[in-house]
């Protein structure tokens, strides 16, 4: 009987326990893998919204969907942002891993993956990473380019493999449109296709 009430009070707990964990909010990270294609009608472009290819055939037409990002479409070998309507897009590079960690200092780890996954955004300022054991970051000095007014030199930069960039995009009628995005190029066949790992911020 004892041991019956013993292992009822586990069992109490643990549930307890989950249900208290499962109650927490967990941010979401949006994030996502895409290949785009430079002969492809419907894949030069990307929407982070979904994830999704930025055209569609209707009635007979390629039509933009939701364009945040093109490859090749505007210039030869390169990201283009700011593309569609009344968006305005900038787009830095920030180099490769090893750049970003010889400049700022950091042990980013196996697989230089560290430093790309510490890129953030908060309060209206950029980071990365300072210290992975301590778990600090430091002001990233490029992002502020971000946030001045975008121009056309800004909008587009050439396609690197294993090059990082920061993007931002904001809408002249939409005031309160912002949608910032980082991303590193994992994969590139030249003026062909590039495939990328990116993230929302």
């Amino acid at each position: 009987m004892k041991n019956v009430i013993l292992i009822a009070a586990i069992l109490f707990v643990s549930i307890t326990a989950l249900s208290a964990q499962s109650a927490r909010p967990v941010s979401e990270v949006k994030t996502g893998l895409a290949t785009l294609y430079a002969r492809d009608p419907l894949a030069q472009s990307l929407c982070f919204r979904d994830g999704g290819y930025g055209s569609i055939f209707q009635e007979n037409e390629v039509r933009n969907r939701c364009s945040d990002i093109n490859f090749n479409g505007y210039n030869a070998d390169s990201f283009t942002v700011g593309v569609e309507g009344a968006r305005q897009g900038v787009i830095i590079d920030l180099g490769t891993s090893d750049d970003l960690q010889k400049k700022y200092g950091y042990s980013d780890g196996v697989g230089k993956v560290q430093g790309f996954a510490s890129l953030r955004l908060t309060n209206g300022k950029f980071y990365v990473l300072k210290d992975l054991r301590a778990r600090t970051s430091q002001e990233l000095s490029e992002g502020g380019s971000l946030l001045q007014n975008p121009t056309s030199e800004t909008q587009t930069a050439p396609v690197r493999l294993g090059h990082v960039y920061l993007m931002k995009l904001t809408d002249s009628y939409e005031k309160d449109f912002a949608l910032v995005v980082k991303l590193v190029v994992v994969a590139s066949v030249p003026n062909e296709s590039v495939t990328f790992r990116w993230q929302v911020l």
